[in-house]
């Protein structure tokens, strides 16, 4: 019982250490936004044009209670930064299939009061193309489109706003 208790614990302890690593241990290039079926609040945007900028791409879902948690601190950061340099994209990406709807997503936007650009990601490739397996994924880019930052699941709004103010201070 020990050893396997201690095998969960060397392994919790691993995954805790990498959440926030960049991919391979350094910046890596953010993929491009791909296989986007809508964009709502927003005309297509890609990573290329958004070069200069601090990127938090979002992924969430609208029924995912761990991604509505999240959204009052995504659309803080969206208000306080978005005149410094700051673009958040919301990539939603359904888990269930009536989540694929145009119109039940606007309607989330809506009533969530999301202002910020939101990419139609049904078919996954945008979640494929970040290697992403987790509802909610938020993944910060530095103004040269590295991606510099990664979190899992709720939490960590200290640190990623830290994040968010020290990418956004640095040159290009």
């Amino acid at each position: 019982m020990k050893s396997i208790l201690k095998t969960m614990l060397a392994i919790t302890t691993l995954c805790a250490a990498t959440a926030h690593a960049a991919p391979f241990g350094g910046p890596t290039a953010a993929p491009e936004f791909t296989g986007i079926e809508k964009w709502l609040n927003s005309e297509p945007l890609t990573m290329q044009q958004l070069r200069g900028k601090v990127v938090l791409v979002d992924f969430w879902t609208y029924t995912c209670i761990n991604c509505i948690r999240t959204l009052p601190y995504v659309k803080s950061w969206h208000e306080k930064y978005k005149d410094q340099g700051l673009v958040v994209v919301g990539v939603h990406t359904p888990e269930y299939p009536f989540e694929r709807s145009t119109d039940n997503v606007m309607s989330a936007i809506k009533r969530f009061g999301i202002t910020y650009p939101v990419a139609q990601d049904n078919q996954y490739a945008t979640w494929k193309a970040y290697g992403n397996r987790y509802w909610p994924a938020v993944y910060l880019t530095n103004k040269k489109g590295q991606i510099v930052y990664k979190h899992f699941g709720e939490g960590s709004y200290q640190e990623t706003e830290a994040k968010i103010r020290a990418l956004l201070a640095e040159p290009e």
